[in-house]
């Protein structure tokens, strides 16, 4: 499983209406998707979003490019007035999980 987050810088003033958005969920149905996990963090400054799955990236990129929805398309536009500046995609450096470790011998 891999993991994609999206670091969203956020324009002072706006952490109100970022919390109200992030209240509302995602303009998309996660049960609908691949992914395994999907979380939101929100701090004064930013807003991270972090997703899980296999082929993350794909699933990301498909469920973001989707301006068909107008749920989707709706979504993006509210987000646009609160950025400071551009999304930016964190490369992951170093993660560890109990669950990566490899079985012990006997």
């Amino acid at each position: 499983m891999r993991r994609l987050l999206i670091v969203v810088p956020l324009a002072k003033g706006s952490e109100e209406k970022a919390a109200e958005l992030v209240a509302g969920g995602p303009p998309f149905e996660l049960e609908d998707t691949e992914l395994e996990r999907h979380g939101v963090y929100l701090s004064a400054g930013e807003v991270v979003f972090v997703f899980e799955g296999v082929d993350v990236e794909k699933q990301v990129e498909e469920l973001m490019g989707d301006l068909l929805n107008p749920a989707v398309r709706d979504a993006l536009r509210a987000w646009e007035p609160l950025l400071a500046d551009a999304p930016r995609i964190p490369r992951e450096a170093y993660f560890w999980s109990r669950e990566s470790r490899p079985p012990a011998s006997s």
